[in-house]
């Protein structure tokens, strides 16, 4: 279109191409093009040929389009006012690109800066938090301790399985094993580290979480020998999975590991899942005298609480947690209940509440002691349990000696 002809009908100074078929007769050519390769793909009859078409009908669809434009280009249509606002975009285009940029090299720091911030842990500090965890429980019977690692692991553990064959950068990469915790776990996976006889290593993130790394083939194989058929969730697939690459990359002869299905309380891997997923807590509601906001008056109550969540799902696996949870329910004699959470993820929690049912949890937790920062947790929790048992925390006394020993328990805890 030339100035001339376009002056006839144009009112203003700036430029507008003329109408086009050509996106809209782009976007069905691709649309095309995406249906019959799917098809070809599923084998349907003659998709083969419309996926022809199809291709032809992109190249076509912009062959025309690309002429229009070197033609519209070709043609005497900057005008004054359209050139001045070239001249804007050019710094507000710059401006941006800067201000994305800059935010995205923030976020590249930040990662960076945590990177940076995972360090490792003195032989000191280490030995420091052994002695800690001897102090709190002694020590785990040998044929308890795989149980016990493999409920934690189950818990709170990953396994990451690379892949078989030769790698780009010509390096031998082993699987690794990690727990993850909290900082003031460190004493149990100190504890740990010496059943191992030494194996695997520390990092701390963020001063607040706690990495235990076992990457090594003798701690690799180590930690197989002591779980091997004592997992009950479906990690124990991932297991598997671990020592069918172990046994291809090191020609060993290790048999597949069949789910525990042995009583809960005939063995410490409950001990260990709880250290990861569960929770002793105090309940405490405050007393409420009646008012406009609250039509009833409230009086003060106290309750004990043994509570274990999982996820719905185990995500590498992708299979349901559904039948542990049942299993831990039955044995606690409650009911299995889900909800909700803020992300939309689904969780399993048992929960344990009347007196006569937590004699279950304290008769179990008397026999297979955890080594974690939780034991103390649990610790407390018993000697509230006692005063119930006992009444006195129907006393003015024992309310308030509840109350201090809550005032210092789960996330409260400091040592």
């Amino acid at each position: 279109m030339t100035n001339v002809i376009r002056s006839n009908f144009q009112a203003h100074p700036f430029h507008l191409v003329s109408p086009s078929p050509w996106p809209i007769y782009t976007c069905a050519s691709l649309l095309l093009l995406t249906t019959t390769a799917v098809s070809t793909m599923h084998s349907f009859p003659y998709a083969g040929n419309f996926l022809a078409l199809a291709f032809i009908s992109v190249i076509g669809s912009m062959s025309f389009w690309w002429r229009d434009v070197i033609s519209e280009g070709k043609l005497n249509t900057i005008t004054l006012t359209s050139f001045r606002g070239i001249k804007l975009k050019i710094p507000l285009f710059i401006t941006m690109f800067l201000f994305f940029y800059y935010f995205t090299a923030v976020k590249i720091i930040k990662k960076l800066e945590e990177r940076v911030a995972v360090k490792a842990i003195s032989k000191e500090e280490i030995t420091k938090s052994l002695n800690k965890a001897f102090h709190l429980s002694g020590h785990i019977n040998s044929d308890q301790f795989g149980y016990y690692i493999a409920g934690l692991l189950e818990g709170d553990g990953n396994i990451s399985i690379p892949a078989l064959g030769n790698t780009t950068t010509n390096r031998v990469f082993n699987p690794r094993i990690v727990f993850t915790g909290h900082i003031n776990n460190l004493p149990l996976y100190a504890y740990i580290q010496s059943r191992l006889k030494g194996v695997g290593r520390f990092q701390v993130l963020n001063d607040s979480v706690i990495r235990y790394i076992i990457g090594d083939v003798k701690g690799i194989n180590a930690i197989i020998e002591l779980m091997h058929g004592k997992l009950r969730t479906p990690k124990n697939i991932t297991f598997n999975k671990l020592i069918v690459f172990m046994n291809n990359k090191y020609n060993t002869s290790i048999g597949p590991s069949a789910l525990d299905t042995t009583s809960l309380s005939s063995n410490s891997w409950l001990a260990g899942f709880t250290e990861a997923d569960g929770n002793f807590y105090i309940k405490i509601i405050e007393p409420k005298n009646k008012s406009d906001t609250c039509k009833r008056s409230i009086s003060e109550s106290m309750s004990l609480v043994f509570r274990l969540d999982q996820r719905a799902f185990d995500k590498p696996t992708v299979s349901s947690m559904l039948p542990i949870m049942e299993d831990l329910a039955k044995f606690f004699n409650v009911d299995l209940n889900t909800f909700i959470t803020k992300n939309e993820q689904e969780i399993y929690s048992v929960s344990v509440r009347s007196l006569n049912k937590l004699s279950i949890v304290v008769n179990y937790f008397s026999t297979y002691n955890m080594t974690g920062i939780k034991q103390r947790d649990y610790l407390d929790w018993e000697t509230v349990y006692k005063m119930f048992l006992s009444k006195e925390h129907l006393t003015e006394t024992g309310r308030e000696k509840i109350r201090s020993i809550k005032s210092g328990m789960n996330s409260k805890r400091i040592t």
